[in-house]
């Protein structure tokens, strides 16, 4: 009798009675016959070729519990006859058993030598590849294609399986093999291999070369595209490093004044108009846009006039933070302040003391510029001065290569002394402007100042003394006559004079001299 009859001969004696149960159930509740142990061993003298036969020591439950898969392992295959052949498994498209009896080592360990084709495709099967199929030797084809099966085909293991003529292993997820021999792949059918990961996608590959080529190049282009926008448009939102400082771009003012809206210009006259906008770090900014039409080498100038203004860094000075010149805009970006200008404060009537501080403060920027930026002329008119928070005074209005002198520039400080002291408007109050201003305080000093002198200020005591004093110094000023001008040198001390004065002859400073004294008697 040959070699498989023998074997299903032994699982006709053991199980087919119970071929209707499953295969679970039988692994649990059958038990070998009392001949088993004879059967088996008639088996090995009459086919020594049976796997069984080949082990040192035979495991009688481990072969019994075989037979009792291969039987339903048989019939789920629908071979025609299991009693008298078993020429295939056939588990294609069976994802809820197939797992089931991949996982009987014990089954494959005992593979009967009838069974030449073992079908496991479409299941969905996990894992790597499944070596204890490899036990049935003497297979001819094996299909485990459309699963999921993954990592390294055990090549060298298919070494002693001579009759395999048809390997499937498609649409799995191996790691692409790296041998160097390529019988292996020789043996069968490339086509056996579409998509398992073992080969090289070559059609994938040109697709994935053509998407570089074509992508790759796009990709930069956007990138430099963008890269370049930022860079001409918004630098702000760049990384510091790459920021152009004081250039700004029309987008970017755009931005901080909401569109140029109606809400944010708080000023216009002819060929200029202010907005107040907020740069992306929070900072608030005053936009002065200069809507006049130039020639291009006054826009040179523009620009080198701004570049030596962002310079100046002084208390009394407002900080210019920038400029744009880019297409139709120009403009200056300076700090913003909420307070008044010194026109608007005088209406207010201010004491003595707080106008001598302004006075101190602004030439204190007059003497900064005359020794670091003579070059750099300035508006001293009082609409023109701004105040800070602190109701310090800011110039504000700057003009780069100012052709006018020292001279001039004092001279401009005496009107603005004569504004401070009378609170009086020359450009919109006399006929002949300035001179017409000038010509009327000089007609009333020094017999008749109580006309000139701002009627606020009181017209006794030290304030009175000091205000009639800075007329005369503010004469001076305004004297264009060769030698009869005073530094701005001498001005400072004058007005540190001044306010040394007004804190020695306040009532709280004489009252503590008075009580230092009487101390100093007992």
């Amino acid at each position: 009798m040959s070699a498989t009859l023998l074997f299903f001969n032994l699982i006709s004696l053991s199980i087919c009675p119970s071929l209707s149960a499953s295969v679970v159930e039988d692994l649990n509740n059958l038990l070998p016959p009392p001949d088993f142990n004879t059967t088996i061993s008639n088996n090995c003298l009459r086919e020594p070729s049976l796997r069984y036969c080949n082990y040192s020591s035979i495991d009688l439950l481990e072969i019994f519990k075989s037979t009792i898969v291969a039987a339903h392992l048989c019939n789920e295959s629908k071979n025609p006859n299991c009693v008298e052949s078993f020429p295939k498994i056939d588990l294609q498209s069976s994802p809820r058993i197939a797992p089931l009896y991949l996982s009987f080592s014990f089954f494959w360990k005992y593979c009967p030598l009838t069974i030449l084709s073992i079908d496991l495709s479409n299941n969905s099967i996990e894992g790597p590849f499944p070596l204890e199929i490899l036990n049935c030797t003497q297979i001819h084809a094996l299909d485990l294609s459309h699963n999921q099966l993954t990592g390294d085909l055990p090549i060298e293991s298919f070494t002693s399986l001579t009759n395999l003529t048809l390997l499937n292993l498609s649409y799995n997820h191996f790691s692409e093999s790296k041998i160097s021999d390529s019988h292996f792949f020789a043996r069968f059918n490339s086509s056996n291999f579409l998509h398992s990961g073992l080969l090289p996608d070559h059609k994938g590959f040109r697709i994935k070369a053509v998407i570089l080529l074509v992508c790759f190049p796009i990709l930069v282009i956007l990138i430099v595209a963008c890269w370049g926008w930022l860079c001409f448009c918004r630098p702000d939102i760049l990384p510091s490093v790459f920021q152009q400082r004081h250039k700004f771009t029309p987008t970017m003012l755009k931005t901080a004044t909401s569109g140029f809206s109606e809400k944010n210009l708080v000023g216009k006259s002819r060929g200029v108009e202010i907005y107040k906008g907020v740069l992306t770090d929070g900072t608030e900014v005053r936009i002065e846009i200069y809507t006049e039409k130039i020639s291009m080498e006054q826009r040179r100038k523009f620009v080198k006039e701004c570049k030596v203004l962002v310079q100046l860094r002084h208390r009394n000075l407002v900080r210019v933070m920038g400029w744009c010149n880019r297409g139709r805009l120009r403009a200056i970006i300076t700090e913003w302040m909420d307070g008044e200008n010194i026109e608007m404060w005088l209406s207010g009537s201010p004491p003595w003391k707080h106008r001598l501080k302004v006075l101190k403060g602004v030439v204190d920027g007059m003497r900064y510029l005359q020794e670091q930026w003579p070059e750099i002329g300035y508006d001293l008119r009082t609409s023109g001065v701004l105040l800070s928070q602190e109701r310090g005074p800011l110039i504000s209005r700057f003009k780069v290569g100012e052709q006018n002198g020292s001279s001039r520039k004092t001279y401009r400080f005496g009107v603005f002394l004569l504004e401070i002291i009378t609170n009086r408007r020359p450009q919109e109050e006399f006929e002949k402007g300035e001179t017409g201003f000038i010509e009327w305080v000089s007609t009333h000093y020094p017999g008749n100042t109580q006309k000139v002198i701002d009627e606020r200020i009181k017209k006794t005591g030290t304030m009175y003394e000091q205000a009639t004093e800075g007329i005369e110094l503010a004469l001076m000023c305004t004297d264009l006559t060769l030698g009869h001008q005073p530094s701005l040198t001498q001005i400072s001390n004058k007005l540190k004079a001044y306010e040394s004065s007004l804190v020695s002859s306040s009532p709280n400073n004489k009252k503590s001299h008075r009580e230092r004294g009487e101390s100093h008697k007992l």
